[in-house]
């Protein structure tokens, strides 16, 4: 069981940023620059590409944090930011970029290998969380969220669907093949982010994993756009979602 150690740490506008580490895994923990008292925990995973300290990743924190006095967390995926690059992971990108520029169908593709990528990260999740709760400021008793699209939601929902602690999800933009019977297990609420004019996941694509979640509460915001066009207000959006049913909680 590897212990969580604070590596480097900051403050500006407000927001305490301190990077760490749990065994080989780089994570960052974004939290309100003054106060003591516990806060709830919003777990973000980036997308296929990124990095935890991502624009996306430190301008969706900041609204967390500032807007509702959360904390926030965001580990490296494997093969992704400053983890080590396999002869796996150069090859599943290759072959992505290969049919991309051949204009076949890069989803099976990305399906393929993000499900490969979830089955490494989901335990790491598992452990940021429970390492995470250690700290006096999160403690084992306050709501946690989740919040990932894209690659974040092909591990964000293998996670949850399997982790009772998690309160509520915003996913978005994924292809259903290996997920439907994940969401079929979850019942928290949900905020799903989906792009109508989506040049590589269907319309139908995305209605099927909407559909598969089993939660009694959970909302779709269809958005018109391309894959890469989800605009900037779902974040805004995300945060609204994420604070009325975390700070209920």
């Amino acid at each position: 069981m590897y212990s969580l150690q604070f590596i480097t740490e900051s403050s500006s506008h407000g927001m305490r940023e301190r990077d760490f580490t749990l065994g080989d895994v780089p994570g960052v923990l974004w939290s309100p620059a003054t106060g003591a008292d516990r806060a709830p925990l919003v777990l973000m995973c980036h997308g296929g590409g990124n990095h935890k300290k991502h624009p996306a990743m430190a301008g969706r924190a900041r609204l967390l944090v500032s807007q509702c006095g959360f904390h926030v967390a965001v580990i490296d995926t494997p093969g992704h930011g400053d983890r080590p690059v396999t002869a796996h992971d150069e090859a599943e990108v290759a072959e992505m970029f290969r049919v991309r520029a051949a204009g076949g169908p890069e989803g099976p593709i990305v399906v393929r290998y993000n499900a490969h990528l979830a089955e490494l990260a989901v335990p790491e999740w598992r452990a940021t969380l429970d390492a995470l709760q250690e700290l006096p400021e999160i403690g084992t008793d306050g709501p946690v969220g989740f919040f990932g699209i894209n690659m974040g939601t092909a591990i964000g929902i293998p996670f949850t669907a399997t982790e009772p602690r998690i309160t509520a999800a915003v996913f978005g933009q994924h292809w259903p093949d290996v997920l439907v019977d994940h969401a079929k297990r979850i019942t928290i609420p949900i905020e799903y982010d989906m792009q109508w004019d989506d040049e590589h996941i269907t319309r139908e694509e995305s209605l099927a994993l909407f559909d598969a979640f089993a939660s009694t509460e959970k909302t779709l915001h269809a958005n018109s756009g391309k894959h890469k066009e989800l605009p900037r207000f779902e974040a805004d959006s995300a945060v609204r979602f994420l604070a009325r049913h975390l700070i209920r909680a």
